[in-house]
């Protein structure tokens, strides 16, 4: 591990002392990174520097993801590098992949602000781009470097995103071995695996006269938990799952917990997904 002040190792052992409590009076940035991830080596020493000039009034957590999969499953890590934000212990912000120097300390500047006697850097023009424009520009790149495989994964999940589920498959299955459980990776398959999940289920009204009839149907609320997250109504959704964990935890072996996590993975919603870790926590630990 660096040696450079202010940057520590974060485990599962220390994380709530060294993290959680240390935030309420000095803001903690975590990065989730791992040895294999070459956009991680290049974060790394930005990161460092950065949070070096805040002399003292903002620490780093270094979680080795390879190491700590339980850590970086409850928070949901989908593609590293992935830095968060804890301040006043909680999780207030954050983002993926290497940004330069400048965008981390604007990204800084917007919740702590900028290190004594400087000035916050300017953010750089997001370019939009809709999802069709993206599935064309993927598929350019993939034909021009066909041996770049995260580039496909890419384009499978931009397929996913228009709602081509098959299309989005296929490119999943020719992922070679190496990206098969990368946090992208995940993400499809447990949006692939939800849509799996109701293709011969009950519809909504049938599950919720079943909860009517029997409160500890778990089956139902599971199913009904699956149709409401893709429906788009995923906090209800989340609380069917919150139900079967506070009141079954090891049904189906354990599948609330499992639900939930594989939920967090294909949100967007950072803002509901930290309410919802947080209670399904309160509820585990």
């Amino acid at each position: 591990m660096s040696d450079v002040t202010h940057v520590f190792d974060a485990t599962e052992a220390n994380f709530e002392t060294e993290v959680i409590q240390a935030s309420l009076t000095t803001p903690v940035l975590v990065d989730f990174w791992a040895a294999w991830c070459g956009p991680c080596k290049q974060l790394g020493p930005i990161l460092e520097k950065v949070v070096s000039s805040y002399d003292g009034a903002l620490k780093l957590a270094k979680v080795d993801t390879d190491a700590q999969q339980q850590l970086a499953a409850v928070f949901g890590i989908r593609s590293l590098p992935t830095v968060v934000l804890v301040k006043d212990g909680q999780m207030i912000d954050g983002f993926m992949g290497a940004l330069p120097e400048g965008q981390v300390r604007e990204f800084l500047s917007r919740h702590i602000g900028a290190p004594t006697e400087e000035q916050p850097a300017t953010p750089a023009p997001a370019v939009a781009e809709t999802p069709a424009q993206t599935i064309a520009r993927l598929r350019k790149e993939v034909a021009a470097t066909p041996d770049k495989s995260e580039l496909k994964l890419d384009l499978a999940l931009a397929l996913m995103q228009i709602g081509d589920a098959d299309a989005a498959q296929t490119e999943l299955d020719a992922l070679p071995a190496n990206l098969a459980e990368d946090a992208k990776a995940k993400r499809l398959r447990n949006q692939l695996d939800f849509a799996r999940i109701l293709k011969d289920a009950p519809d909504m009204p049938t599950l919720r006269a079943r909860l009517a009839k029997d409160a500890n149907d778990h089956a139902a609320r599971d199913l009904l938990g699956v149709r409401l997250l893709l429906d788009g109504n995923a906090a209800a959704g989340l609380d069917e799952f919150l139900h079967i964990l506070k009141t079954a935890r090891a049904w189906n072996d354990g599948a609330a917990k499992k639900r939930l996590l594989a939920a967090f993975s294909v949100l967007d919603d950072e803002d509901l997904i930290g309410t919802y870790r947080r209670r399904m926590a309160s509820l585990l630990f």
